[in-house]
């Protein structure tokens, strides 16, 4: 019956430490010591409630747990117990309870905590909106290592909310979150050094930082290491790895690489000359107002015969549809975010 060993005998279940991991059996562990106050436990039992770990997701359940847990001081309860009331799970949703909670887990030093209260004097949700407020939490963060907060404090450097504008302060935690592999920092980080802003302009290390951003699918990043590769910018001027980073992008729907891939097309740059494919991809990117797209759609045009016209018509629609498909299943935070600030993502 001691409560303490209960709950270290469900972590060890939960984990595999000595034992077979048993979701299930962690959860009988955890309630019987939660059920006699321990505030750890209490903590653990509310999160596999919350995530369907060997129970049955049930937020609501969730929420009792991290509550008694945060009334105990538990930070990470007091910071789910806030994410529950931001995002409306198990309770009303409540901006102003959330931040309450936050704040108690940050005066602890969470800094996933200290993240979001940022983000809310950023965004005047549960708080007035106050850009040095957000700049302190985010810094505090930030100075922790926390990624986001660290890409979030060098866009308040980089367009001077909440602290002087200083372009080489944004460089540096841009590095510091990039070299945590967040794919936004490593883009902003390339284009740092691609435009020369807060460094020396170096096309060679913008188009190495283009290159991590990209492979993670990021769609500015993969244009912009096309176009590297089409001037030989940092790297050997190469039309048929230009080619490909437009592809990656326009695939994704961005109209300039769209714009670049037809063109390559309609020139046989890094591809057999194909007027057809040409004209389908310039069609997109003219259909979301890339104005050199539908000036050059119009020139492909008038090269055609009927026949080819009828079947650039018909890859256009099918080209269409693939793109389209493909922004509904990406995912938050899969590398599409846009440079600069990063969007809300629960941690």
């Amino acid at each position: 019956g001691h409560a303490r060993s209960q709950g270290k005998l469900g972590f060890a279940l939960a984990t595999g430490r000595g034992v077979p991991v048993d979701h299930e059996e962690a959860v009988k562990w955890f309630r019987l010591a939660a059920e006699q106050g321990y505030a750890t436990a209490q903590f653990d039992l509310g999160w596999r409630y919350a995530n369907g770990w060997g129970v049955k997701e049930d937020d609501k359940e969730a929420v009792k747990w991290y509550r008694r847990a945060a009334d105990q001081g538990v930070s990470h309860a007091q910071f789910h117990l806030g994410e529950s009331y931001r995002f409306g799970d198990g309770v009303p949703q409540d901006d102003q309870v959330a931040v309450k909670w936050y704040r108690q887990s940050a005066d602890q030093g969470d800094s996933h905590a200290r993240f979001h209260i940022g983000e809310s004097y950023r965004f005047g949700e549960g708080v007035a909106k106050d850009d040095q407020e957000a700049f302190m939490w985010y810094r505090k963060a930030a100075e922790q290592g926390h990624p986001d907060a660290q890409i979030s404090l060098g866009g308040s450097y980089h367009f001077g909310e909440g602290v002087a504008k200083d372009e080489r302060e944004a460089v540096t935690w841009y590095r510091r979150a990039a070299e945590q592999g967040v794919v936004a920092a490593q883009f902003n980080l390339a284009v740092s050094y691609d435009k020369g802003v807060g460094v020396v302009k170096d096309f060679r290390t913008a188009a190495k930082w283009y290159r991590k951003a990209a492979d993670r699918g990021h769609e500015d990043a993969q244009y912009n290491l096309g176009s590297a590769y089409h001037f030989g910018a940092g790297v050997t001027k190469d039309d048929r790895e230009a080619v490909r980073w437009y592809r990656k992008a326009a695939e994704q729907g961005h109209p300039d690489a769209q714009y670049n891939l037809g063109t390559s097309y309609g020139q046989g740059l890094g591809v057999p000359k194909d007027s057809v494919t040409a004209f389908a991809w310039l069609d997109l990117a003219a259909k979301q107002g890339n104005e050199g797209a539908k000036n050059n759609r119009l020139a492909v045009r008038e090269s055609m015969t009927a026949g080819q016209f009828a079947d650039a018509l018909r890859l256009s629609r099918k080209l269409t549809a693939q793109v389209a498909f493909r922004q509904r299943s990406n995912t938050p935070g899969s590398g599409s975010a846009p440079a600069g600030r990063p969007g809300k993502t629960a941690v």
